[in-house]
């Protein structure tokens, strides 16, 4: 399995950027991807995770109402929109994936640990 990000940057307070995270590798769509972000100096959090099997999503206080996550029809890619950006979204966001399509939840809150994780992308958001 191989997870890789791509759509950081840097963008003023109030715009938006949109994450990819391609999983490949899975046989079938029994997995859960998840959008991690850790800021210099804090603990990693989970952003937004989803069930690649049923759809189902989580996302934290911290981004809800803001950003959405979905998947693709082909259910290969993840998408992170994320509107009316803010500078305290600064960070490293990493793309994370678990097999088990229902580890969605226990996967953003940190009950466990992803088993496939890409290399990060930088978004920066400047007030």
């Amino acid at each position: 399995v191989q997870v890789v990000e791509s759509g950081g940057g840097l963008v003023q307070a109030g715009g938006s950027l949109r994450l990819s995270c391609d999983a490949s590798g899975f046989t079938g769509d029994d997995y859960a991807v998840g959008w991690f972000r850790q800021a210099p100096g804090k603990e990693r959090e989970g952003v937004s995770c989803v069930s690649v099997s049923d759809s189902s999503t989580y996302y934290s206080d911290s981004v809800k109402g803001r950003f959405t996550i979905w998947t693709d029809g082909h259910k290969n890619t993840v998408y992170l929109q994320m509107n009316r950006l803010k500078p305290e979204d600064t960070g490293n966001y990493s793309c994370a994936a678990e097999p088990g399509g229902g580890t969605w939840y226990a996967l953003c809150l940190k009950l466990i640990t992803a088993a496939y994780w890409g290399q990060g992308t930088q978004v920066t958001v400047s007030p």
